[in-house]
């Protein structure tokens, strides 16, 4: 028996290809994403193993600000706990080697048009701390010096480089407020992986980089490198009993090794249960092509099958022919999927790398777990996807299989399997409607849980649905195409579980994918109306990594020249009303309000805010129990209580906080609010020439933004876009593999009806008439499976946006019927090309040894 099935794998080779390919092409994309990941990991865990090379104590300002985006949270008196006084403590300490004090924070450089150097979120500036010889053997110099005064920076090498600056040249650099120019004294190299990855550091003298990125006589952070013989854990004492542990925070270098071992780990890991997802939807995919493909293969070898049960083969033995036959096609394509991973993998990393040269890189990562992975994957899922198929062929009856070509499903199989679908759905349809109708994470995780029951009860509801809805496009194919119409309609519900299978794949793919269009067209459009409808100002300055801003820069923007009124955003997060919880307070000037923000008060007066009155919106009111004259007991940041007078309620408005304060009221308990956006109204509203004066008032910084609402909501669109995109990248992989279930699907039919089309020859239809039949067989199928993916996939998205209304007022489902549309013309073609082939094939058939197949 086994050598029988063996025998019949190599006899069917050519049918059994697209299996193959599909079983291939998904293990393939499982290996080369284990491969990608385990060799990006591997290469930021050296690179960033080199950054705590001679650091074995690290001593930082609780909230140090490391220049990447910053929470709110660490006050300034926090920051700033470090003074030369503790650096020299910390070098008398019996175990210090050296100790370092260091300066960090955010710092852009613009090259020589004025735009920003390399990307917001990875600009850093630092100190530059030279040695009795006047070198820093952190920063090696390989032009130049480094700064000795207030007006010389040092660039990092690819920084100079992408600029095409040279030692001499003046360079524009900022921080979070005007931008200043200096003399570029020198260019260095490090091998931080922060800098060596693509970002920018500039390096400023000390005093400098005190006033510039934190301020004066402060730093960041006390670097301790041990004497030989001290370990690390030992100098962590020793500095622990010199500071305490009010206001530091101190850690090894083993330490911090470790934690961007985690941090690098969950990266990779973030990235590899994305891509593992998507490969895990192929293989999904896959298995209707593995199912349809023995369906077929045993329905063609039904009497070779009968033979073998006639000569003494028990069901047993059949079954594990079949599961013999699908282990040994498991086995070539998952090691053809290794090879082809191994190959995907390599290539990610180069892409990625030509994106970005400062990448950190190593060699290719194929790890035992990989391997094993790989093959155990693509066995498992070709000899479970065959056991159905390999259990029906145990139980044809031999006489029944040497008189039939096929069996056709008993009324008794059809009525277990669309009950079971129709039991199924209707649980999946039940626990999505009661998640639309709630709000909340328990909702969330009734549509988390409803969309997969549903998708399996419509998978299995398939053959069922597949006669009327294809029925309906019948008089139209009979209409338009004549004869071969009439035929691909007959052909396409002959069968309706091999329609059903082969559909299932494109239904699959179409609903994630209208799905996630869906609702990301749906958003867009809730945040374009939030925006437009809560905001007068005509632009927003704000940082372009959203970083706080510079206390000094209102003032400089309210001085720019045609500039009518201006108001910087406070962000402060009070206890309201006893809660142990802090709520986000935004703070607005009272003078300027009116004309910069656009709230529908429902009660009371935006002119309470001049009065020294808070706003507060109707839900907040409604929780609080407040009214125009209510007071609000709220506990400041340094713990001082304060008490709130409630001057007006207005409608919701996802624009703004929920509390809406006067600059002076926040500012009188809060020294030092959160300000990330300065809203400004301009005398003649929004011009060229307002927006270049505000930036001209920022001394043209390069990392500030100024834009418009429609910028924002243009930026909003294009990374919902970008999203969309890379999600439709990740699902071609499906799609290509539902095409290949097509075409495997019709070559096997066509085998299969070799003598229906030798008679369709030989009473008249022409080969034009035969290829026509099977490309319209093709269209139809995957428009059916494409037509119920997208009914499926709106049903879903309105679901989804019905549980995010909560949290984003006026969001509702808006779908875009011209994307729908051309999902469903994208179906017909992949219908088309698919039937390419087959079509082909069959209208070559020869007329008599057709009909004599037998």
């Amino acid at each position: 028996m086994y050598r029988t099935a063996l025998r019949n794998v190599l006899a069917h080779k050519g049918r059994l290809l697209m299996t193959v390919l599909a079983v291939l092409l998904g293990t393939a994309f499982v290996a080369g994403t284990l491969v990608f990941s385990d060799t990006m990991g591997q290469a930021m865990r050296n690179s960033y193993s080199t950054s705590f090379s001679d650091v074995s104590v690290l001593v930082s300002a609780s909230g140090a600000d490391d220049g990447g985006p910053t929470d709110g949270d660490a006050r300034p008196e926090e920051r700033t706990s470090l003074t030369p006084d503790t650096v020299q403590q910390l070098a008398a300490l019996p175990g210090t080697e050296r100790a370092r004090g260091v300066v960090s924070g955010f710092t852009g450089v613009a090259d020589k048009n004025g735009n920003l150097v390399g990307e917001a979120w990875s600009a850093r500036g630092a100190n530059f701390v030279p040695d009795a010889s006047g070198a820093d053997t952190r920063y090696p110099m390989a032009e130049g010096r480094g700064p000795r005064a207030e007006n010389e920076v040092a660039l990092n090498r690819q920084a100079a480089d992408k600029a095409g600056y040279h030692v001499g040249d003046t360079v524009r650099v900022a921080g979070n407020g005007a931008a200043r120019d200096a003399v570029l004294t020198g260019v260095f190299t490090t091998d931080d992986p922060k800098v060596t990855s693509g970002g920018t550091l500039v390096l400023m003298d000390t005093a400098t980089a005190q006033r510039e990125l934190l301020e004066p006589g402060r730093f960041s952070s006390v670097v301790l490198t041990a004497k030989a013989g001290t370990s690390e854990q030992a100098l962590l004492e020793q500095a622990r009993a010199k500071t305490g542990t009010d206001g530091v925070e101190l850690q090894t270098g083993q330490e911090l090794k470790d934690e961007q071992t985690r941090m690098v780990a969950a990266s990779v890991g973030t990235t590899k249960t994305m891509l593992l997802v998507f490969a895990g939807i192929s293989l999904f995919v896959g298995i209707f092509i593995i199912v349809n493909t023995f369906t077929m293969l045993i329905a063609q070898r039904l009497k070779e099958l009968a033979l073998l049960r006639a000569v003494g083969a028990s069901r047993g033995q059949v079954t594990k022919s079949v599961l013999v036959e699908a282990l040994a096609i498991g086995v070539i394509a998952s090691v053809g999927g290794l090879l082809a991973g191994i190959g995907i993998g390599a290539g990610l990393q180069s892409l990625l790398h030509a994106f970005d040269e400062g990448m950190p890189t190593g060699s290719l990562v194929v790890a035992p777990v990989t391997v094993v992975a790989t093959l155990v994957v693509g066995v498992v899922v070709t000899v479970l996807s065959a056991l159905l198929p390999a259990v029906r062929a145990s139980r044809i009856p031999p006489v029944a299989a040497m008189s039939s070509g096929e069996q056709p499903s008993t009324q008794r199989g059809l009525l277990i399997r669309n009950s079971i679908g129709v039991l199924v759905a209707g649980a999946g349809l039940g626990l999505i409607l009661a998640g639309a109708n709630g709000s909340g994470s328990g909702a969330q995780h009734l549509l988390e849980l409803g969309a997969p029951l549903t998708l399996i009860g419509v998978f299995v509801l398939l053959p069922l649905l597949s006669r009327p809805v294809i029925a309906l496009v019948g008089p139209v194919l009979a209409k338009l195409f004549g004869t071969p119409g009439k035929l691909a309609r007959l052909n396409a519900v002959r069968n309706p579980r091999r329609t059903a299978s082969t559909a299932a794949a494109l239904t699959i793919g179409l609903t994630l994918v209208t799905a996630l269009t869906v609702i990301g067209s749906s958003v867009t459009s809730a945040v374009t109306s939030m925006v437009a409808g809560s905001m007068k100002a005509d632009y927003v300055v704000g940082m372009a990594n959203g970083r706080e801003l510079s206390p000094d820069l209102t003032g400089l923007v309210a001085g720019a020249k045609g500039v009518k009124a201006v108001s910087q955003v406070d962000n402060v997060w009070w206890h309201l009303d006893g809660s142990d919880q802090a709520k986000a307070i935004e703070g607005y000037d009272a003078d300027a309000f009116d004309q910069l923000v656009n709230l529908t008060m429902a009660s009371g007066s935006t002119g309470a805010l001049k009065q020294g009155q808070v706003l507060v919106n109707d839900e907040f009111a409604a929780t609080h129990h407040l009214s125009v004259g209510s007071t609000l007991a709220a506990t400041a940041g340094k713990g001082e209580a304060v008490t709130l007078t409630v001057g007006g309620v207005f409608e919701r408005n996802d624009g703004v906080s929920p509390v809406v304060a006067p600059n002076q009221l926040i500012e009188r308990h809060d020294a030092h609010p959160l300000v990330q956006q300065i809203l400004v109204k301009g005398t003649d509203g929004p011009s060229a020439e307002l927006k270049q004066s505000i930036k001209d008032a920022t001394g043209r910084n390069p990392v500030m933004e100024v834009r418009t609402m429609k910028d924002m909501v243009d930026e909003f669109s294009r990374i919902i876009s970008t999203m969309l995109n890379l999600m439709y990248g990740l699902l071609g992989m499906a799609v290509i593999v539902a095409v290949l279930g097509v075409i495997n699907t019709l070559a096997m039919s066509v085998f299969e009806r070799k003598r229906e089309i030798g008679m369709l020859r030989a009473i008249g239809l022409e080969r034009r008439g035969i290829k026509r039949m099977i490309r319209l067989e093709s269209v139809v199928i995957s428009v059916f499976g494409a037509f119920v993916g997208v009914l499926l996939g709106c049903f879903l998205a309105w679901a989804a946006t019905r549980t995010l209304a909560s949290e984003l007022k006026g969001l509702t489902t808006v779908i875009p019927y011209g994307s729908v549309l051309l999902f469903l013309g994208l179906a017909a073609l992949v219908g088309m090309v698919a039937a390419l082939w087959p079509a082909r094939r069959a209208s070559r058939l020869d007329i008599l040894t057709s009909i004599k197949t037998d």
